[in-house]
């Protein structure tokens, strides 16, 4: 399907319906904009009222206009869009930008028009990008349907945003630095054409070298993260969503649900298809350009070579900042530097030749550096001053940058005097930027992606020895309650073999000692009643029961307490189960996420699980390498290592339930959140055991 995009970017002939003679129009912007960036393909305007558009014929309609046209610019009020989209249709065309506003961003009525349009457009088999965008353009043809002022110079990034206004303030922003783009696709309303369909095509372009995306939300996360993992194993993604604390946050009837907000779900996807994340307009070119034009970084090492103290410190603490480290330069090197530069000059690292530096020192600190093996990364900083040539000083950078097989980024504090070496240096494939501060996230995402690439490619993990006739027992049990709670969800992880407490639920004091015999004393007594989840907040569960009696007497004493704190509450009885031995507490838990579907979670558990906050997300279907990260990112993983003596916890048995539970969540879409806490870890060997779990269904 990704090949149906072409058209877009490569269209031997495109039409521009509703093309308008008055150069304040939009649609004439368009006209002007593929004849001046030197698009080889036939340009048709279409317009029943004119017949000369800038030395161009001008069609009645798109049934007059010749072959070869494989591309619709739609410029037409909405009132007119079925019409001149069948006409399209009819036509043979296959792809079309729709200009026209007026569909769901206005609300019920223009969602309506939009539903009906994409009916009929997909009748035809079109693919649409739009409605309400500002188009398309590829560097390389010269493909512009924009009416954007200006077009990029060619070059190693593709730009695919959701908004077209900050779209085109982003080609104005990189028309002076000369940053290179090789398409850029404003998608609107993705009626039809997304994010996923963009980033498949790109993925298989070869003048792409990065992919930068702009969201405010995605349609289909699950295909999002299958696309981007294949493409990312490809070429970079850099992604930048806005509206990060939006709807998700808030509460929900589960710790799982609290504290799993959409954006969320958002960072782990994108952390688990290979997805750079960055978090403002800025970092989205700063780390794409990095990426586009430089090579990843053997090591973490920095070696800077400055004429500015200050901007050096600055930028040694946004490395630190970010994970790498001011490189330790060999004696032997150091002694080399002494022989031309300064006397005055400090020549361990960073660099600092002093104010009035030369191309010439640049040149020589640099190729010394270069030549350490020490050094992983050469990062040139310059401060202009009255006496240095800043053009020539760049120069040098780049002739570095020509030699060098290491990963170069330079600092140009200016802007006014600056302009000519940071054009220079961009147009030679030497990422440049202004503050000292922004190299820390540039830096970062070429690790991040270095990361990625040197892990394994995703393999989901496997479960076994799942009783359906079971899982199916426990929905019946259910029936059409909405939240259930420990009694019929413990039945749901038995169905996947996560182990529980041995217990069962009694409906009077007779049974619950009938129950205790069983499982043996001591044990513990929780609540049972629809409408109460959180029992141990309703002063729900009794611990430690020694003997009969005593649970005779502390079931009768809880149903009443119940009754009086919770008079609301249906109770059905109370949970009898035999009093665990002490070891780890984690929860595992799973929210459904409406962009992503399964989101699991694991963290330290028990009572101050939404206090704490240490936990760690992944998107379902999970591999074990997924599994593992999601452990070892939590202070809760690190104690199961063992701590101050302790032993290790059972890891491997985490895992399982873990890999069981996911599997549990994507065999039965109509769970919407299920969550066990606490999980008891014991040590190494010995397993684990569910405490405590409840669900809500949809």
């Amino acid at each position: 399907m990704s090949s149906s995009l072409a058209p877009f970017f490569k269209a031997k002939g495109v039409a521009i319906l509703g093309a308008s003679t008055n150069p304040k129009k939009l649609s004439y912007g368009i006209v002007k904009n593929l004849l001046t960036y030197g698009f080889e393909g036939k340009i048709y305007p279409v317009n029943p009222n004119a017949d000369e558009i800038l030395g161009l014929k001008v069609y009645p309609s798109i049934t007059d206009v010749p072959d070869p046209v494989e591309l619709a610019v739609v410029v037409l009020p909405v009132t007119m869009i079925m019409e001149t989209m069948t006409a399209v249709g009819e036509r043979g065309i296959k792809a079309a930008v729709i200009i026209t506003g007026g569909f769901k961003e206005l609300g019920a009525e223009g969602a309506e028009i939009e539903r009906k349009l994409k009916e009929l457009t997909s009748s035809y088999g079109m693919r649409i990008i739009g409605p309400n965008c500002v188009g398309t353009m590829d560097m390389y043809t010269g493909l512009n349907s924009t009416f954007i002022k200006g077009m990029p110079d060619a070059g190693p990034i593709a730009f695919v945003s959701q908004s077209g206004a900050l779209g085109g303030g982003v080609v104005d922003l990189v028309l002076d630095s000369h940053i290179g783009f090789s398409h850029f696709a404003s998608l609107g309303n993705q009626m039809d054409v997304n994010e996923t369909d963009m980033i498949e095509y790109l993925g298989d372009d070869p003048n792409v070298k990065v992919i930068a995306v702009y969201t405010e939300g995605l349609t289909d996360g699950q295909r999002f993260i299958k696309v981007s993992r294949e493409v990312s194993r490809k070429k970079p993604i850099v992604f930048l969503k806005a509206g990060k604390n939006e709807a998700g946050a808030k509460a929900v009837s589960s710790h799982t649900g609290s504290l799993a907000g959409s954006y969320a779900a958002y960072q782990a996807a994108l952390k688990q298809a290979g997805v750079i994340e960055v978090q403002t307009l800025s970092e989205l070119f700063t780390v794409a350009w990095t990426l586009g034009t430089q090579a990843l970084p053997k090591g973490k090492r920095v070696a800077m070579t400055t004429n500015a103290g200050g901007a050096a410190a600055l930028a040694a603490d946004s490395l630190d900042f970010y994970g790498y480290q001011l490189a330790q330069i060999a004696p032997e090197v150091q002694a080399k530097l002494r022989t031309k530069l300064n006397p005055s000059a400090q020549v361990s690292n960073p660099v600092d030749m002093l104010g009035s530096v030369s191309p010439e020192d640049y040149l020589w600190s640099l190729e010394n550096l270069d030549a350490d093996d020490g050094v992983d990364v050469l990062m040139p900083i310059l401060v202009p001053q009255a006496l240095v040539d800043t053009p020539a000083v760049a120069q040098s950078w780049i002739e570095i940058n020509k030699k060098s097989n290491k990963t170069l980024i330079a600092i140009l504090t200016g802007k006014k005097s600056t302009l000519e070496a940071e054009q220079a240096l961009n147009k030679a494939g030497v990422p440049v930027f202004a503050y000292p501060d922004q190299v820390g996230p540039a830096l970062k995402g070429l690790w991040d992606y270095k990361t990625f690439l040197a892990g394994k490619a995703f393999e989901a993990v496997e479960v076994k020895d799942v009783d359906t006739n079971k899982m199916a027992a426990a929905m019946k049990l259910v029936g059409d309650r909405k939240a259930v709670g420990e009694y019929e969800s413990r039945i749901m992880l038995e169905a996947y073999n996560i182990p529980n407490v041995p217990g069962d639920l009694a409906r009077t004091a007779e049974e619950a000692v009938e129950i205790a015999k069983e499982c043996g004393f001591p044990v513990v007594l929780k609540i049972v009643a629809e409408g109460l989840l959180h029992k141990s907040d309703a002063g729900g569960i009794k611990l430690n029961i020694q003997s009969e009696e005593e649970l005779r007497v502390a079931f009768d004493d809880l149903l009443a307490h119940i009754k009086k704190v919770a008079p609301e509450a249906k109770i059905e009885g109370a949970m009898v189960e035999k009093m665990a031995a002490k070891g780890q507490e984690v929860i595992v838990g799973m929210r459904r996420d409406a962009t992503f579907g399964p989101m699991i979670m694991f963290g330290m558990g028990g009572t101050m699980v939404e206090l704490l906050k240490d936990i760690n997300f992944k998107i379902a279907p999970l591999s074990h390498d997924d599994i593992q990260d999601m452990i070892d990112s939590t202070i809760a993983g690190r104690l199961l290592k063992g701590f101050r003596g302790s032993k290790p916890g059972d890891k491997n048995a985490v895992v399982d339930v873990i890999a069981r539970l996911s599997q549990l969540a994507i065999d039965n879409p109509q769970i919407d959140e299920i969550e066990i806490n606490p999980l008891i870890v014991y040590p190494d060997g010995e397993g684990v055991v569910a405490l405590d779990s409840r669900a809500i269904l949809k």
